[in-house]
């Protein structure tokens, strides 16, 4: 069919489609497993229209039936860089936004961010100097493979030595400020280049309370970014004696810049460069919310476990800088999403598991519902049950680290960006990733549908389980229904903000 895919008419491609999936139908045995999938495959390439062009060739087939995020097999040494390839399958009217990101803004897995380099082995700078103009120097606290966001707010416990020094440092010299990054996931001692500002809003010192096991519980608002140029005594990554210091350059996302900076005269230029450039931006965020609108449409229509509401639609905040109608605010909520996703993912691998323990609590130590312990040590499950533990450890690793890098890297892009623009379209290609594999997901269970077979045993069939990192919980734990039936409520989530989540 390949050679022909672009000249079928509608009829065509649709008798080619039925055909295809009546032999797929007919592979039931194990043995036509592998033809099965490929029958599908190709009724999916026809039925959708894809021509055999050269940057097709790349992809295998469980990528080209994803046409969204495509996830390769491929060595441990490669997993988290095949775990984040975009493969690029955008409609024609979208062509503006292909010549932006042509092969996905994370085509380069870790490598799509920028990295500093390792400070493992590096020397101090001796009698340190700002070398960038506007930079200066700043403590460095990293929080492994977390990324915040501006004007978003945190609470920290502070118990390590070096960094209970950093605070009483900050608050002696009145700055009350430190950088935060991301830490690479796999090299130790190499920082994302693009942090963001803490600024310490309340201390409460604790460690007569705790017996001195955590000293202060600190609350921040993170203000802005900060581009870090280079790390001033790396020597004490390694050593712990102190903590690390930076020189950076500070982007202020609150808007106290914004407002010193309305105060200054514009020339007419400036002004007619403004009104351009914001008619463009004006276009991306009505573009923004259109497709929110869709991915929303197509998650009710699922009934996906992890959904935005209808109600969000209206409220997505689109615009530049701080406020409540700010787009760091939508970009605060795609963190949640993906989040909540990633906890409904782990509950799924969790709960056959669950069930099989209460099981053998209930068989074995004659224990009724009530009685259930709420933890248990692993030596006291059987050995069936502690090999069980041991692969579903396994699975999870496998399943769900893709997920979190996933999750982590789409942060830290967004909090590259070098504008408003950048970042909208940067939102907008996510939100229309996620649509894609949504629309394939029911483009499937609508396929698996006609032909008696259950969508779920599709998705097990042409995914294999170390590769299936993209499906979406369709289960839910005891506890969750429990609540359900409590709250009255089709589905239950820990949501972020008022009417933002389902």
């Amino acid at each position: 069919s390949f050679p022909t895919i672009t000249n079928l008419s509608s009829e065509e491609q649709q008798v080619r489609v039925t055909v295809l999936f009546h032999w797929a139908s007919k592979m039931t045995e194990s043995r036509f497993s592998i033809l099965r999938a490929l029958l599908l495959v190709a009724a999916c390439v026809v039925a959708h229209g894809f021509a055999p062009q050269p940057a097709l060739q790349r992809f295998t087939t469980e990528e080209v039936i994803r046409s969204g995020m495509a996830i390769t097999s491929m060595n441990e040494g490669a997993r988290y860089r095949g775990a984040l390839c975009m493969a690029a399958f955008d409609d024609d009217e979208d062509e503006e936004d292909d010549d932006d990101f042509a092969d996905g803004p994370l085509s380069d897995g870790v490598d799509s961010v920028s990295w500093l380099p390792t400070v493992v082995g590096a020397k101090d700078i001796e009698d340190p100097k700002i070398t960038k103009e506007g930079a200066e120097f700043l403590p460095l606290f990293p929080l492994g493979g977390i990324v915040y966001t501006p004007n978003s707010e945190h609470v920290l416990n502070i118990f390590e030595p070096r960094y209970r020094q950093m605070y009483t440092d900050i608050l002696m010299n009145g700055s009350k400020r430190f950088v935060v990054s991301m830490s690479h996931p796999t090299e130790s001692g190499r920082f994302a280049q693009m942090g963001v500002l803490f600024e310490l809003e309340e201390l409460k010192e604790v460690s007569e309370q705790t017996e001195d096991q955590i000293k202060y519980i600190c609350n921040h608002k993170v203000t802005g970014r900060v581009k870090l140029h280079h790390i001033l005594n790396p020597s004490a990554w390694e050593s712990r004696e102190t903590y690390l210091r930076v020189e950076g350059t500070i982007f202020d996302d609150s808007g106290k810049d914004e407002d010193e900076d309305d105060d200054s005269p514009q020339d007419e230029y400036s002004s007619l460069a403004s009104a351009a450039q914001g008619g463009i931006t004006g276009r991306l965020e009505k573009s923004i919310q259109e497709s929110f609108s869709d991915l929303v449409d197509i998650q009710h229509d699922l009934e996906e476990d992890v959904r935005f509401t209808k109600p969000s639609v209206a409220t997505l905040a689109v615009k530049d800088g701080p406020g409540k109608d700010g787009l760091w605010q939508s970009i605060k909520l795609w963190q949640t999403f993906a989040d909540q996703r990633l906890m409904a993912q782990q509950n799924e691998l969790q709960q056959e598991f669950q069930e099989r323990l209460q099981a053998f609590l209930k068989k074995e130590r004659g224990l009724n519902e009530e009685e259930l312990p709420s933890a248990i040590g692993f030596e006291e499950l059987s050995d069936e049950l502690q090999a069980e533990v041991k692969e579903l450890q396994k699975r999870m690793a496998i399943e769900l680290q893709p997920l979190v890098l996933e999750s982590s890297l789409t942060m830290q892009k967004i909090l590259e960006a070098s504008d408003h623009t950048e970042r909208l379209k940067l939102l907008k290609h996510f939100i229309e990733t996620e649509t894609k594999r949504l629309s394939t997901k029911r483009a499937l269970k609508g396929m698996f549908s006609s032909t008696g077979s259950d969508s779920s045993d599709a998705e097990k069939l042409l995914f294999p389980p170390e590769e299936r990192v993209e499906e979406v919980a369709n289960r839910k734990t005891t506890q969750q229904v429990h609540e359900e039936e409590q709250e009255q409520q089709s589905s239950s989530i820990f949501i972020d903000e008022e009417d933002a989540f389902q």
